[in-house]
C-alpha cells in the first residue's frame, strides 16, 4: 500500500486566451468560496498556486480578506507564495527570477504571513539548469513541478536531488502526470469508484513505481478549479475503493518527508524533455517582440534605473523603493510562461504590450527624476552635460549623450574626442506663448538641433562627471562621412563585405561568410515553430546598397536591401507563388577600444507564417555550442533523434535550446560568439549557430504539426472551444534585432561573461535645458526645488563606489528592508570558486537575497556558477 499525500490546489494562469480581468472575475467567486470552506473545515488546507499577485488582486476587491487570510495561513490551512507571479524559467534574466521570489516572499510576510518556501512551478514549460542556484538565493531548497522529465534518460525517479551547474541543490518532486493527477471534479464525485480505479490509483501506482516510493505526492486541481468541498468525507469514500491510502497533506509536509530520504538519485542539467507532457521547446521564438521588450525593460531597470537611484541617494535625493517595486511588478506580470512565451490570444497580447508600455514609462520617469534632480543640485547650465557611469567598475571608453543646441558648432576639450553620430534639426516656430513676470508674451522660438554626441570618458567607478561645452567653435563637430571601400576595422576586428558575404578577422583567425540570414515557412502556432511539409530553409541573399561611413574612431558598414519572400504558407509550396518585398537594413559598426562588433538588423516584415534566423558561421571543427544561461554556461550537442520518436515523446525533442545573452562555438585555440539583446533561441548547425530572430504565426494553437502531432495546444480543438486567429503574432512591420560578435582565443567563460556585461553598459547623460521640455517626459513638471542646507555637498565629478570584482555584477540597488543601505549582487559565471573576503573587510555584509544578514562575516567564497548578495549601510 502506498501512502498518497493529497494536496488540493488551483492552478491560476493570470491570462491565457482569457485576460487578467477575466481571471479576477473568476477569483472573486472562487477565492471567496475557498476561504469559506477552509474556515468551516479546520482539517482541510488549500494551495493558491504559489503566487501572491493573484491574492493581492483579490484583496483589492475584498478589503476584509487579508485578516481572514492571515488567520488561515497561520493555521497552516492556506498556502501562498513564494512567487509574485509564476515565472517562466527559460527566458527571464536571472535577476528577474530572483526578484520575483524576493518580492513575493517579502510581500507575503508583510501582508499575509509566512509564505510557502517551495519553488512551486506546476505548469512552466521547462526549466533552466541553474534554477536550483536561483532558488537557493532566497533560502529555498525544495522544488515541485510537472513538465520536462524523462525517467529513462535523466533519473528513474519522480523524486530526486537536482543540482545546478555548481554545488547548489534542491529536493525535487515531479508529478509527471500533471497537477491534475488527483483532480476530483463534481462529475468524479458522482462515481468515485470509477475515478479511483481508472485515474487516481493509476497515478499513485505510476509515481510509486518510478523510484521505489512508498509515499507519493498527488496534486488535486486544475486551471481555475474550486476547492473540493467536504474533502474529509470525500477521501474517506476514496479510501474505501483504493488499494492505497490517500490522506490530506500539503506540499511543505510532503517535502519534509522527502528530505528524510537518503536514497534519492541526483540529476544535473535542464528539465526540458517532452516525454509525459509538452514543453514547447521552440516557444522561445514566438512573439519575438515580447522577448525583446522584456530584455530591454530588464536592462533598463538593472543597468540604468537602480544604479541611478543609488547615486541619487548618495546625493541626498529621496527616491522611493515603492515606485521601483511597482515597476518590477509590472515587469513580473509580463513573465509567466504563457505571457512571455507568447501562447496567448491577441486580446491578451494587447494587454501585455500595454503593461510593457507602463513599465517603460515608470522606468523612464524614475531615470528622468534622478537625473534632473542631480542636475538641479549641481545648478548646471545648458552648456554642461551630466555623464554617468552606472557600474562600480572603472570605465574608459565612449559614452553617447543627447545634447540640444542652436548649432552643430560645439566645442569640447580635446580629451573628449567629441563627434556627432546622429542629428536632427527642429524647425523654427513662430508666435509661441511664454509666461513672464509681465504675464503671457508671444515670441518666436528659434530652430535647434538634437545631437547625439559621442564622448571619450574616464570614470573611476559608480558616479558622474560634468562635461562643459560651448557653441562658439569655428566649425561643426565631425559627423559620419562616406569612406572608400567596404572594410571596417579597429584594434580588434577587420570586417569586409564582398560579393554578398561578410568576412571577419579577429583574435588571429579569419571567419569567412560569418553572417547570413535564413528563412523558412512556419506551420506552427503560438506555442511552437514547426516546419512546413515540402518546404526547406534557405539562405537569403545579402545584396543591395552598401555604404561605408566613418567619424572619429567609429567605423560602420550599412547594407540596405530587399528580400522577395513567399507571402503565405500556401505560396511556399505553390508552383507560381505570390512574393512580397521585405526591406531590410543591416548595420555593422566598430569603435575604438571595444572588443565587440556591433550589429543591428532592421526588417520590415511583410510575409506571413515564417521564421527568420541569423546564422553565425564559425567554421570551427567542433560539434558543441557553448551558451550562457541564467548564472552560468553550459554546452549543448545535437542529440540523435529516433525516426520513431513519437513512441517516446509527445513532441519532437528537437535540438533547439534557449540561451541568455551569449552563444557560440569554440575549440582549443579560438572562439566566436554572438551577443544578443533579447533573442533567446539557437540551434547548432554544421560549424555554425543559428539564432532565431522571429517565428511568426496566425493561430493560437493548431493540431497535427510535423513536430507536434495530435491535439492542438491552447485547447483550440477541445470540445466547445474554437480556433483562435492571432494576426498580431505575425509581427508585420518593422522589427529591430540588436546583437554583437566577440572573438576569443582559448575560451574563459567568466571573461566572456564580463565582455557581455561591458557591452551592455549603457550611455546615460542629461542636459538641463529649456529648448525642449519633452525630450524627457517629466522635465516639464519637475519644478526647481529649494534643497535643504543639510544635504551632502556634491562636486562636478563624483565617484560613490569603486569595485572591480573578478565576477560579474548582477544588480546594484537600494535595499528594500534596510534604510539607507545598498544591495550588491555578484555572479560567478565561471567554473572555479572565487574568494571575495576582501569585500567584507571593505565594509560589505554577506546576506541572502532577502537581505537577511549572515552570521559568519569572516570569509566569503563565491562558488562556481553561484551568486552572493552583499549589503552596505550608510
Amino acid at each position: 500500500m502506498t501512502e498518497a499525500h493529497f494536496v488540493n490546489h488551483t492552478h491560476w494562469d493570470r491570462e491565457w486566451y482569457f485576460t487578467t480581468q477575466d481571471a479576477q472575475v473568476l477569483s472573486d467567486q472562487l477565492f471567496s468560496d475557498v476561504l469559506k470552506e477552509l474556515e468551516a473545515h479546520p482539517a482541510v488546507n488549500f494551495t493558491l498556486d504559489g503566487q501572491t499577485s493573484i491574492v493581492d488582486e483579490y484583496c483589492a476587491m475584498h478589503p476584509e480578506a487579508p485578516a481572514r487570510i492571515r488567520k488561515l495561513v497561520a493555521r497552516g490551512q492556506l498556502f501562498i507564495g513564494p512567487w509574485y507571479t509564476q515565472t517562466d524559467a527559460m527566458i527571464p534574466d536571472a535577476e528577474s527570477i530572483i526578484r520575483n521570489l524576493v518580492i513575493g516572499i517579502l510581500d507575503t510576510r508583510r501582508k499575509y504571513g509566512q509564505p510557502m518556501m517551495i519553488g512551486y512551478l506546476p505548469d512552466t514549460f521547462g526549466f533552466n539548469a541553474q534554477l536550483p542556484m536561483l532558488l537557493n538565493q532566497v533560502g529555498i531548497h525544495d522544488f515541485i513541478f510537472w513538465r520536462g522529465t524523462n525517467f529513462k534518460r535523466q533519473m528513474n525517479s519522480v523524486y530526486f536531488k537536482w543540482q545546478g551547474l555548481g554545488d547548489n541543490r534542491v529536493y525535487a518532486a515531479n508529478f509527471p502526470l500533471g497537477y491534475y493527477t488527483g483532480q476530483i471534479a463534481v462529475d468524479s464525485k458522482k462515481d468515485l469508484k470509477s475515478f479511483v480505479t481508472n485515474r487516481l490509483d493509476q497515478g499513485i501506482d505510476f509515481e510509486a513505481e518510478h523510484g521505489d516510493n512508498d509515499q507519493v505526492l498527488i496534486p488535486s486541481g486544475i486551471d481555475q478549479m474550486n476547492i473540493v468541498h467536504n474533502l474529509e468525507d470525500t477521501l474517506a469514500k476514496v479510501n474505501s475503493y483504493s488499494h492505497n491510502h490517500v490522506f490530506i497533506s500539503s506540499y511543505p509536509e510532503f517535502m519534509k518527508t522527502l528530505r528524510q530520504r537518503t536514497d534519492l538519485p541526483s540529476y544535473q542539467g535542464e528539465l526540458r524533455l517532452p516525454t509525459y507532457s509538452r514543453v514547447h521547446r521552440t516557444i522561445g521564438s514566438v512573439r519575438s517582440q515580447f522577448k525583446r521588450d522584456n530584455f530591454k525593460l530588464e536592462q533598463l531597470i538593472l543597468k540604468r534605473v537602480e544604479p541611478l537611484m543609488v547615486i541619487a541617494q548618495r546625493c541626498g535625493i529621496d527616491m522611493s523603493t515603492g515606485v521601483a517595486l511597482k515597476l518590477w511588478k509590472k515587469l513580473l506580470e509580463c513573465q509567466p510562461h504563457d505571457t512571455l512565451g507568447g501562447s496567448i490570444s491577441d486580446n491578451v497580447a494587447e494587454d501585455v504590450a500595454h503593461r510593457f508600455k507602463e513599465g517603460f514609462e515608470i522606468a523612464e520617469g524614475l531615470e528622468n527624476y534622478a537625473k534632473k534632480r542631480i542636475a538641479q543640485r549641481l545648478d548646471l547650465t545648458p552648456h554642461q552635460v551630466l555623464v554617468f557611469n552606472l557600474t562600480p567598475r572603472p570605465f574608459v571608453g565612449y559614452k553617447d549623450v543627447l545634447i540640444l543646441a542652436s548649432s552643430k558648432q560645439l566645442k569640447f576639450d580635446p580629451q573628449y574626442k567629441a563627434t556627432i553620430i546622429a542629428s536632427e534639426k527642429v524647425a523654427k516656430r513662430e508666435h509661441i506663448m511664454q509666461q513672464t513676470a509681465k504675464g503671457f508674451e508671444f515670441k518666436d522660438e528659434p530652430a535647434y538641433y538634437k545631437l547625439t554626441v559621442r564622448l571619450w570618458c574616464e570614470f573611476a567607478g559608480l558616479g558622474y562627471q560634468v562635461v562643459p561645452f560651448s557653441e562658439d567653435a569655428a566649425q561643426a563637430l565631425p559627423e559620419f562621412k562616406s569612406a572608400t571601400g567596404a572594410t571596417i576595422s579597429n584594434d580588434t576586428w577587420q570586417v569586409t563585405f564582398k560579393e554578398g558575404q561578410f568576412s571577419a578577422t579577429a583574435a588571429g583567425k579569419t571567419y569567412a561568410n560569418v553572417l547570413s540570414v535564413l528563412d523558412s515557412g512556419n506551420d506552427g502556432d503560438t506555442y511552437d515553430y514547426s516546419p512546413l511539409r515540402g518546404d526547406s530553409e534557405k539562405a537569403l541573399p545579402l545584396t543591395g546598397e552598401v555604404t561605408h561611413q566613418q567619424v572619429g574612431e567609429t567605423d560602420r558598414l550599412i547594407l540596405k536591401g530587399t528580400w522577395q519572400l513567399p507571402k503565405t504558407l500556401a505560396d511556399r509550396t505553390a508552383e507560381t507563388p505570390t512574393l512580397v518585398a521585405v526591406p531590410y537594413v543591416l548595420t555593422l559598426s566598430l569603435k575604438a577600444g571595444s572588443p565587440v562588433l556591433d550589429g543591428k538588423l532592421v526588417v520590415d516584415n511583410q510575409a506571413y507564417d515564417h521564421r527568420l534566423r541569423l546564422q553565425l558561421r564559425t567554421g570551427l571543427a567542433t560539434d558543441t555550442a557553448l551558451a550562457k544561461i541564467q548564472g552560468g554556461f553550459h554546452e549543448t550537442k545535437n542529440l540523435p533523434i529516433d525516426a520513431d520518436w513519437e513512441k517516446e515523446f509527445v513532441e519532437k525533442p528537437v535540438n533547439l535550446y534557449d540561451f541568455d545573452k551569449i552563444v557560440g562555438m569554440h575549440d582549443q585555440a579560438h572562439g566566436l560568439f554572438l551577443l544578443a539583446k533579447g533573442m533567446k533561441e539557437y540551434e547548432l548547425l554544421d560549424g555554425s549557430v543559428a539564432v532565431t530572430l522571429m517565428a511568426t504565426t496566425g493561430q493560437l494553437g493548431k493540431p497535427n504539426l510535423l513536430w507536434r502531432p495530435g491535439r492542438a495546444s491552447g485547447d483550440t480543438t477541445s470540445i466547445g472551444h474554437v480556433m483562435t486567429p492571432t494576426p498580431l503574432a505575425e509581427e508585420l512591420g518593422e522589427n529591430t534585432f540588436e546583437f554583437g560578435l566577440t572573438a576569443t582565443g582559448k575560451v574563459d567563460e567568466l571573461a566572456l561573461a564580463k565582455t557581455a556585461e561591458r557591452w551592455l553598459e549603457p550611455s546615460v547623460g542629461y542636459q538641463l535645458q529649456t529648448l525642449n521640455l519633452f525630450i524627457n517626459r517629466l522635465d516639464n513638471k519637475l519644478w526647481p526645488l529649494e534643497f535643504d542646507d543639510g544635504l551632502p555637498e556634491i562636486k562636478a565629478t563624483e565617484t560613490f563606489l569603486q569595485l572591480d570584482p573578478a565576477v560579474t555584477i548582477s544588480a546594484l540597488y537600494p535595499a528594500y528592508t534596510i534604510d539607507h543601505a545598498v544591495v550588491l549582487r555578484l555572479a560567478n559565471q565561471g567554473s572555479k570558486a572565487i574568494d571575495a573576503t576582501a569585500l567584507l573587510k571593505a565594509g560589505w555584509l554577506s546576506a541572502n537575497a532577502l537581505e537577511e544578514v549572515s552570521e559568519d562575516q569572516t570569509q566569503l567564497q563565491i562558488g562556481a556558477y553561484d551568486m552572493v548578495t552583499l549589503i552596505r549601510k550608510g
